[in-house]
């Protein structure tokens, strides 16, 4: 019966329609955005479950508006706003995005270490995360193109394991649909450095430049070797794919964000443990107060998401960097055809595993990162939206009334948390 199953999902086109947006949405849950949502599940309990179903709508939209850039002008994010706005913008977001991506490509191995060093119970968690470190860099530089993102597509099924959790535990559901509806907290530093910490989470820069730059990657695979789409028809299509590639992966981000939030809400909250500062912690958090099976999930989905979530850093910071110098850029390229490319996700990527080696803090580059990416989403947020706007751009494929709104109400959002957070410190 599964084989039956499976074998008519991957016949249709609903698997084909799946790609840069169930991607990029998969890699938004990584180790370190399991610990933010890990944190406010301990925290505040059910309370902040309603921050995940509040940046749904906004989350596509603006992902939407980052997949639409990409295949209209067969370019990526930092190439579009080299092209019409003052270099030195775009080389200090690019130079921001880089430094908040390897601090998050440390944290992420950090946490992969960990959680393998506790399922084995035994060895060195900088050992493995090293191991780890290199298999993501051997996998980008050596596969190509449409190998490796069917094995990212398949990874994104690490994330069931969060969904699993949530029904190996007693959950209170109607408290649970109380507190979604009508949270109940104090608004205090806490509460709003919290509520910063999963917005920016949910709505990250870095996964901006990477789908944009993944649908170029789509036109270049593609058997109609397109370097853009300009006729009418085939950009209804592909926008068609593009909606219900990022309806269904920024769902799925999202529904994995909300059963991290309601496990340790249900688990850790209801016992007290409320000061998670990683994903590691959390799982072994969960151990006593949930049992074997739900922390035996929930570390081996760190090392999933892990998997997934630094190629997908390290690829976007490759992106932003050789965009914005005009260097070759892309996966499907070999390694002599783009030498600058795959040495900046080699630096990326080894970089966040040698910061592991230094005394700094890991909770304080967790921090740093976030800050670093709350600061640059919202400037990033408005360029897009200006851009999507411009005929010089878009052409006559520019943003509907619609999809204005939706993208313009969550720059306000992100905005208004940003702000609030700073005035509260």
């Amino acid at each position: 019966m599964v084989r039956k199953l499976y074998s008519r999902f991957t016949k249709s086109g609903a698997f084909k329609a799946l790609g840069p947006g169930l991607i990029t949405g998969a890699a938004d849950d990584d180790p370190s955005g399991i610990a933010t949502y890990s944190q406010a599940g301990a925290q505040f309990g059910f309370n902040m479950l309603w921050t995940v179903v509040l940046t749904y709508p906004f989350m596509v939209g603006i992902q939407m508006v980052s997949a639409r850039i990409g295949c209209v002008t067969g370019k990526g994010l930092a190439a579009n706003i080299r092209r019409f706005y003052p270099s030195w913008l775009v080389y200090g977001i690019v130079l921001l995005l880089l430094a908040a991506n390897i601090i998050n490509i440390a944290a992420d191995v950090a946490a992969m270490g960990e959680a393998a060093r506790l399922m084995v119970g035994t060895g060195s968690a900088h050992i493995y995360s090293l191991g780890f470190g290199f298999l993501c860099l051997s996998l980008q530089i050596f596969l190509p193109y449409r190998k490796y993102v069917k094995y990212l597509k398949w990874l994104t099924l690490g994330l069931l394991a969060y969904v699993a959790t949530m029904f190996a535990i007693h959950v209170q559901w109607s408290e649970v649909a109380l507190r979604t509806l009508l949270p109940h907290f104090g608004w205090n530093n806490d509460s709003i450095t919290l509520i910063v910490a999963v917005f920016g989470t949910t709505i990250s820069p870095y996964l901006f430049f990477w789908q944009a730059s993944q649908e170029v990657e789509e036109l270049r695979s593609g058997s109609s070797n397109k370097t853009a789409y300009t006729e009418t028809e085939d950009y209804a299509a592909h926008m068609k794919r593009i909606k219900i590639d990022t309806f269904i992966g920024m769902g799925f981000s999202n529904l994995v964000a909300f059963c991290i939030i309601l496990t340790t809400a249900a688990t850790l909250a209801a016992h007290g443990v409320t000061n998670i500062q990683t994903s590691a912690e959390a799982a072994e958090a969960l151990r006593p107060v949930a049992g074997e099976f739900a922390f035996a999930l929930f570390a081996l989905g760190i090392i999933g998401t892990g998997m997934l979530a630094i190629p997908v850093l390290a690829g976007s910071a490759a992106y932003a960097v050789t965009e914005s110098f005009r260097w070759p850029n892309g996966m499907d390229l070999k390694i002599l055809e783009a030498r600058e490319f795959y040495a900046i996700i080699s630096l990326a990527t080894v970089g966040g595993m040698l910061l592991n080696f230094t005394p700094a803090d890991p909770i304080k580059e967790l921090f740093w990162a976030a800050l670093i990416n709350g600061v640059i989403a919202v400037p990033i947020m408005i360029v897009m939206m200006l851009l999507a706007h411009e005929s010089r751009v878009m052409g006559r494929f520019t943003l509907s009334r619609r999809h204005t709104l939706i993208g313009w109400i969550g720059v306000a959002i992100m905005l208004a948390a940003v702000v609030a957070m700073f005035v509260t410190m």
